[in-house]
């Protein structure tokens, strides 16, 4: 929105002193103060909030349009389409290329390129329909066009890079799923609204069982392939609503709003066939991991979201120690 202000002052202000200069104030006084004082108002309407409070796109696509229609009211009045302030259509392109997509931006440029063959027909002295004049018009356009699309393109690498840098900032980069400061930032706004509520969530803790002999035996690389794919097994095991994430090394956490103990219950043990009944090839072998598990449910277990991780953590730990018991029925 900076910089759409400064666009916008920027137009208005060349074109003011090139109306002067031009002495079309002088020829079509109340038409061209009209139209100065109509954008002028524009700007400050939008820059004081009085126009489309809170919709910024919807904002940002007035403001750019306008701008386009206040060019070609200059262009009008500084000489048609031999006007000298033909290149000021580049402000709400670039504007538009910026922040509004490439769609709006060509739509943009159709429009500008419209303008110019309607004041060139109604110029004297052009036949919009000769070998000349297309020419001219490519010659006058195709730079606008340009402008367009390569600053569209920008735009949209720099808002690709943005999203993964947003991406790597909240995510885990190996599992896709949420880091351990996300996750615990959701946790924490999803425990005050069901404060508020008065309502139930669970919360698992998830290690995968002897990933270091994994790493041992057969390289990082396989451990990286295991990490993968309990966290695939983990987002098919829980709904949309619910959130996984990895707490670093071979641990993970998931958050189950609204869910009672019986339907944490229900989870874990889906999180557990997923795991086991999907295998990982290794040197030609077929390798099964197993992950034990540990639940801490709101209110029962702890009002409190450090508490609720403690009792997690130490519930997983002892599931670990049962599963490494003599007589265990872990399979690994």
């Amino acid at each position: 929105m900076r910089s759409t202000r400064s666009i916008e002052i920027l137009c208005l202000a060349l074109a003011a002193l090139v109306l002067v200069w031009s002495k079309a104030l002088t020829a079509h006084f109340w038409p061209v103060i009209g139209l100065l004082a109509t954008f002028a108002a524009l700007i400050l309407g939008f820059r004081a909030r009085l126009f489309l409070p809170g919709r910024t796109r919807v904002k940002l696509l007035t403001e750019s349009w306008s701008m386009v229609a206040f060019v070609g009211g200059v262009v009008w009045f500084t000489g048609k389409s031999d006007s000298a302030l033909l290149n000021l259509y580049l402000l709400p392109i670039i504007l538009s290329a910026l922040t509004l997509g490439r769609l709006n931006t060509m739509l943009q440029v159709a429009a500008v390129a419209a303008c110019y063959v309607l004041v060139a027909a109604v110029s004297p002295g052009h036949d919009v329909l000769s070998l000349g004049f297309a020419s001219r018009a490519v010659g006058v356009l195709a730079p606008i066009l340009l402008v367009a699309y390569l600053t569209s393109t920008l735009a949209a690498d720099i808002t690709d890079a943005r999203q993964r840098i947003e991406r790597l900032a909240h995510h885990d980069p190996l599992t896709g799923l949420f880091n351990q400061r996300s996750f615990t930032d959701l946790w924490r706004r999803e425990h005050e609204a069901r404060e508020r509520l008065r309502a139930p969530y669970a919360v698992l803790m998830v290690d995968i069982d002897h990933l270091d002999r994994v790493n041992e035996e057969f390289g990082r690389e396989a451990g990286d392939s295991a990490l993968t794919l309990v966290a695939k097994c983990l987002l098919r095991s829980i709904r949309n609503t619910d959130r996984a994430a990895r707490n670093g090394g071979d641990e993970f956490a998931v958050l189950l709003p609204g869910a009672t103990a019986d339907m944490a219950d229900a989870v874990v043990k889906r999180i557990r066939n997923n795991v086991y009944k999907t295998t990982l090839e290794l040197r030609s072998r077929m390798i099964r991991c197993t992950v034990s598990v540990g639940i801490a449910n709101y209110p029962q277990d702890a009002r409190e979201v450090r508490e609720l991780q403690s009792i997690a953590e130490h519930r997983m730990y002892r599931d670990k120690e049962l599963r490494r018991a003599p007589g265990s029925t872990e399979k690994a």
